[in-house]
């Protein structure tokens, strides 16, 4: 190797290894494993560590995907994750899976963002039409049919929705333990404490008699 391709190897080398820790997802695990021990509470960036004398094989299985989940909500689909509140021996490792299963004639999971992470999504059976918005607004759709993938780009809102009239179901992975999830509508018309009537009025261009009937409509129901 020559001076000059030595010196551009080294430039990228330390700008590759002074990249600001803030891009990456989640922070590299600097021991074999960390098993969250969740019943202390979020610290940091992570769960803290379970005694090694503790860990048990539990700790790395879960069974919850195997079977679709009932849906009994008005949206059409119902989300079973597989992130470390499931999987405590995910803590650290930067990953995690989800299971969304759809209705027929319209099951949607609503437009949505993953504040840290991105998704890829594998069709397990049926078909659904899939998208995400960019920050220039342009819509990237495509409708996928079992056993292909989409990819949705960390932060970007994004939907999926099932148009045929049989049940589809998608196995999401993600590059985070916790990847998050924002619900648009949730957020604006249900959250606590409740976001003024007027402004959700004007930024949707509608009354707040409008504003109000979506708001009952979104609300969690009173168990």
């Amino acid at each position: 190797m020559d001076a000059s391709k030595a010196l551009v190897f080294l430039a990228l080398f330390i700008a590759a290894t002074t990249i600001p820790r803030s891009c990456a997802s989640d922070p590299d695990l600097l021991q074999d494993l960390c098993v969250a021990e969740t019943s202390k509470g979020t610290k940091v960036n992570g769960f803290p560590c379970k005694a090694a004398t503790n860990v048990t094989t539990s700790d790395f299985f879960f069974a919850g995907l195997a079977n679709p989940a009932a849906i009994n909500n008005s949206v059409g689909s119902a989300v079973t994750p597989a992130n470390v509140d499931k999987i405590p021996g995910l803590n650290t490792l930067g990953v995690s899976l989800a299971r969304i299963d759809y209705s027929p004639n319209g099951g949607l999971n609503p437009p949505h963002i993953h504040p840290r992470a991105t998704e890829i999504v594998f069709i397990l059976d049926g078909e659904l039409d899939v998208g995400f918005i960019t920050t220039a607004n342009k819509l990237i759709s495509k409708t996928i049919k079992k056993g292909e993938v989409f990819v949705f780009p960390k932060g970007l809102l994004h939907f999926q929705q099932n148009k045929k009239d049989k049940p589809a179901s998608v196995l999401s992975a993600f590059n985070s333990q916790l990847p998050g999830t924002v619900s648009v509508a949730a957020a604006l018309f249900s959250s606590s404490p409740a976001v003024d009537d007027g402004l959700l009025a004007k930024t949707f261009q509608i009354g707040t008699d409008e504003v109000g009937e979506i708001k009952s409509k979104i609300a969690p129901k009173k168990k």
